[in-house]
């Protein structure tokens, strides 16, 4: 499988208003507005903000405030997920009717890790198949992920790491793709997983480049698997690499001595961030 690309390009910002923005972000997010802007091309914004319990409104205004100083600028209007459930849900039941998805009943504790992006450090395990053998005659109110085919390889050349290739059943297994209601979820319906939300609106946005992190490498295999299946266009890759504290942790939300709003506060200016990652 080979990623396509059109003529004009369009590249998106993703974050999620669940924390501040950092200084990894920062550099992803920099990474992507130079590629847009030196390809003369379109940059887009879209909220992630399908968290019912850690999205915050506050998270969104401050990331379009870092966003500015940093001197990042996007195309409105801004897409925000929480209002595109409607366009999840018939990709999701285009899946089902296809064959390509099945209910699955493993524990809440287990699946609640595989709702967010993955990290490297955490990223989705291996399901066992345990619940692979569950054929649903119609939709029913279960967890669903999709079925990989076992033994494929997922290859796509990577614009800044270069060639890379995943086996579909060893490198990653049948992930999630739809999370049964829960209390908090903002309709009865549940949500979708973050492997098929970003590709639903990858397609909707006409993005041609995906820029993010290393630690989204695995994704980008099982989001091009969901292409296929959902009959959309494959799009580029560009995964920058990750920065990391003195101790090698990846930065996360958690930093917030490294938060951009903290940086902002000290004094700091933007070009001396930018200066960090070139």
């Amino acid at each position: 499988m080979m990623a396509l690309v059109s003529a004009h390009y369009t590249g998106r910002l993703a974050p999620s208003p669940t924390g501040l923005l950092h200084l990894g972000h920062a550099a992803t997010f920099w990474s992507a507005f130079t590629r847009a802007r030196d390809a003369q091309g379109t940059l887009l914004l879209r909220n992630e903000d399908l968290d019912p319990q850690r999205s915050r409104a506050e998270f969104v205004d401050a990331m379009l405030e870092d966003l500015a100083w940093l001197g990042i600028a996007w195309q409105p209007p801004m897409l925000s997920q929480s209002e595109r459930l409607p366009f999840y849900r018939a990709a999701f039941e285009q899946l089902l009717r296809a064959g390509h998805i099945y209910p699955c009943t493993c524990s809440r504790k287990d699946l609640a890790r595989m709702m967010h992006a993955p990290h490297d450090e955490d990223d989705e395990p291996l399901y066992d198949g345990r619940c692979r053998p569950m054929q649903p005659s119609s939709l029913i109110a279960a967890n669903y992920r999709f079925r990989v085919p076992d033994g494929e390889m997922i290859r796509f050349d990577d614009g800044n790491l270069g060639p890379q290739d995943f086996t579909a059943g060893v490198d990653f297994g049948d992930f999630l793709v739809w999370r049964k209601p829960v209390p908090g979820d903002p309709q009865e319906g549940g949500l979708p997983s973050y492997q098929l939300a970003c590709v639903v609106d990858d397609g909707a946005m006409g993005i041609t480049e995906v820029v993010r992190g290393a630690d989204l490498l695995k994704s980008t295999a099982r989001q091009m698997l969901l292409q296929r299946a959902l009959g959309l266009p494959g799009v580029a890759y560009f995964h920058t690499a990750l920065l990391r504290d003195e101790n090698g942790v990846r930065l996360a939300k958690r930093h917030d001595a490294l938060a951009l709003r903290t940086l902002r506060e000290q004094g700091v200016a933007p070009e001396e961030v930018r200066a960090r990652f070139g």
